[in-house]
């Protein structure tokens, strides 16, 4: 298989669907002549003009509803976020409306809408630039909200997006962006609700998403010299949520350490522990760890960043209290 980059991926999944459907365009700032400021969607003007790649002004709540109204139309848009911190000027056309038509018209109306964009840390935006959002999204019924982690599932999560009937709210890690990997050639699509065994393992559940998989993995290599054995979970999708790959991993495992870059309070984490205890409980030897970003404003200064995001050191400390206490 052909390696490509995560945004070479994002960019190959659209532009095959603009081909194959004329009802698919794209919306957001600077997507066309600039090419995306992540470049995403770079070049994709060329080919497929101004109607179809359609450089907005800077205004989410307009361009979003009127993403809507083209879906509820029976186009399907996708919507770049600059970044998805600009969404909550947005919000209430995404969870008021979009979120809500096919339940007010009892499923006469659908919107087929995906937004994209960069979610979350690691690329020196600062404050107002790196919230992680999926918790934020994920609450909300009528959303499907997806964060792939491999080039592979970013091509494949975003044709399934595409041709969902619903909207989905499709996060993707700037940091990621330049990442690359294997990407099958040609049609192919990745379900939604479905985790991802990223690295089997015995002693110990590694649970996470987005671009801090790629950072259990490397700490499940360097437990391996410590005979820890750890598998390694890619949630790959938040609503819907896949329970069973997390449980039966914990059946077999006894542990588990989930690692998120947004909030411990009412986060992703906080859900996953909860179905643990409530589907997994006789099969815990340990209280499910949580390896969190700290509670401040992300910063904007490198030295800083890193110190308010999970690292490895953290992660392996959470693994060795769940194998090492000392009431186990």
């Amino acid at each position: 298989m052909p390696v490509k980059t995560y945004r070479d991926a994002l960019r190959d999944a659209m532009a095959e669907e603009m081909r194959r459907d004329e009802s698919v365009v794209l919306l957001g700032e600077d997507i066309g002549v600039y090419g995306g400021t992540h470049l995403v969607t770079n070049n994709l003007i060329d080919e497929f003009g101004p109607t179809r790649v359609i450089d907005t002004p800077i205004a989410e709540n307009g361009f979003t509803g009127a993403a809507i109204g083209m879906a509820m139309g029976g186009m399907r848009p996708i919507v770049e976020m600059m970044t998805w911190n600009f969404s909550f000027l947005a919000a209430d056309q995404i969870i008021q409306n979009a979120a809500k038509l096919r339940y007010f018209s009892g499923g006469q109306v659908s919107v087929p809408l995906v937004i994209r964009g960069p979610n979350g840390g690691g690329v020196q935006l600062s404050a107002q630039h790196t919230h992680s959002l999926e918790g934020f999204y994920g609450h909300f019924p009528g959303l499907t909200v997806v964060s792939p982690v491999t080039p592979h599932d970013a091509k494949g999560m975003m044709l399934t997006a595409i041709r969902e009937p619903d909207p989905v709210i499709f996060l993707e890690a700037g940091a990621l962006y330049g990442t690359k990997g294997e990407v099958e050639d040609g049609d192919y699509t990745v379900p939604f609700g479905k985790a991802r065994i990223a690295r089997e393992g015995t002693d110990v559940s590694l649970i996470s998403y987005g671009r801090q998989v790629p950072m259990l993995l490397r700490v499940a290599e360097t437990l391996e010299g410590e005979g820890i054995d750890a598998e390694v979970i890619d949630l790959r999708s938040i609503r819907p949520f896949d329970s069973e790959t997390i449980v039966n991993s914990v059946k077999k495992t006894n542990r588990a350490v989930v690692v998120q870059e947004q909030w411990r309070w009412f986060s992703v984490a906080s859900e996953v522990a909860a179905i643990l205890q409530e589907q997994a409980f006789d099969y815990l030897d340990a209280p499910v760890e949580r390896v969190s970003g700290a509670e401040v404003p992300a910063p904007y200064a490198r030295n800083l960043e890193l110190a308010a995001f999970p690292n490895e050191q953290q992660i392996a400390e959470a693994v060795h209290r769940v194998l090492y206490r000392k009431d186990n």
